[in-house]
């Protein structure tokens, strides 16, 4: 029991246990994304902070299917809270993450070409634009979900890099 709320609490309250991602065609079109796709939701699940905002009644656990959708200029996320079985969709209009997205899509694909070809004196300065990149989306991410949901900086990102994936392993262009 929390002694602030009185409320009793899980040790897996306030936290992402399991992510599907749902694209038109999820099929891998390179290792490197199956790769990133690995390490972005094993990362996400073993440490984040996620909690919808102004609903006490479904603390967590939660279950998320992430959706991108050109068609629609849309991010869809469904949540759904283990321990409540309430789903909360949330909709975000892609608008300033497409930018951030493609970006990053251009420095990544410069980061792997510059690895496999051994030029290492490229490879650091490249990698900082990326991160660089990488952050202000998921900040971007963190600004347009504020009002629905409450996460930490890592999980945003995480998230930020599976909106990546998504668009990379999916049929339609941004």
């Amino acid at each position: 029991m929390s002694p602030q709320t009185g409320q009793t609490t899980t040790p897996q309250a306030g936290k992402i246990i399991d992510v599907v991602l749902d694209g038109g065609s999820l099929m891998t079109r390179s290792a490197d994304i199956e790769m990133e796709r690995h390490r972005a939701i094993s990362d996400l699940l073993v440490e984040n902070s996620f909690r919808l905002a102004q609903n006490d009644s479904a603390p967590g656990p939660y279950h998320l299917r992430l959706a991108l959708s050109a068609l629609e200029q849309r991010v869809h996320i469904r949540v759904r809270c283990v321990m409540s079985a309430q789903e909360d969709d949330i909709s975000l209009p892609l608008g300033g993450l497409r930018k951030h997205i493609h970006d990053y899509v251009i420095l990544c694909d410069n980061f792997y070409k510059t690895a496999r070809a051994g030029q290492m004196h490229r490879l650091e300065a490249i990698d900082a634009g990326r991160r660089s990149i990488h952050d202000e989306g998921a900040e971007m991410l963190a600004e347009m979900l504020e009002e629905r949901v409450i996460l930490d900086k890592l999980t945003a990102r995480r998230l930020f890099s599976l909106l990546y994936v998504l668009h990379m392993r999916g049929t339609e262009v941004l």
